[in-house]
């Protein structure tokens, strides 16, 4: 059943990658290539049954760039409490804070991997204090 899945995942997964958000292309110029300090990211990678925007294995760490659909979302927070449940960590990052101000955001995460920033941070808008 779960290769079955990943057939249909796999497609999709590749088509997003041909074509992301704004803010997801924002967000992989910062973590592409090991410049989040050698740490290795992938960016559409299917996990179980769905596909997370980014993670780093290494590290178990999952960063997400939302929009407003994701605001109190039940699917979302199902979504995230299994991978949690695998070992992950998740960071939620809301697309306009990526693309007001990608350096913050990416300084969180840089904290995150480092473990210097209280985990998992859940993106409620970097203006607002949480990090």
């Amino acid at each position: 059943m779960a290769s079955a899945r990943r057939h249909i995942l796999l497609p999709l997964a590749m088509k997003m990658r041909r074509t992301p958000t704004e803010a997801e292309a924002r967000l992989w110029s910062v973590l592409r290539a090991g410049r989040m300090g050698g740490v290795k990211f992938k960016r559409q990678q299917p996990i179980g049954d769905d596909i997370v925007d980014f993670v780093c294995f290494a590290e178990k760490l999952i960063i997400e760039a939302d929009g407003s659909q994701h605001v109190d979302n039940p699917v979302d927070e199902r979504r995230t409490a299994w991978l949690e449940a695998q070992g992950f960590r998740v960071a939620r990052f809301w697309n306009n804070d990526i693309l007001a101000d990608t350096n913050v955001v990416a300084l969180a995460i840089h904290a995150l991997l480092d473990g210097s920033s209280p985990s998992p941070l859940v993106g409620e808008g970097l203006g607002r204090g949480e990090i």
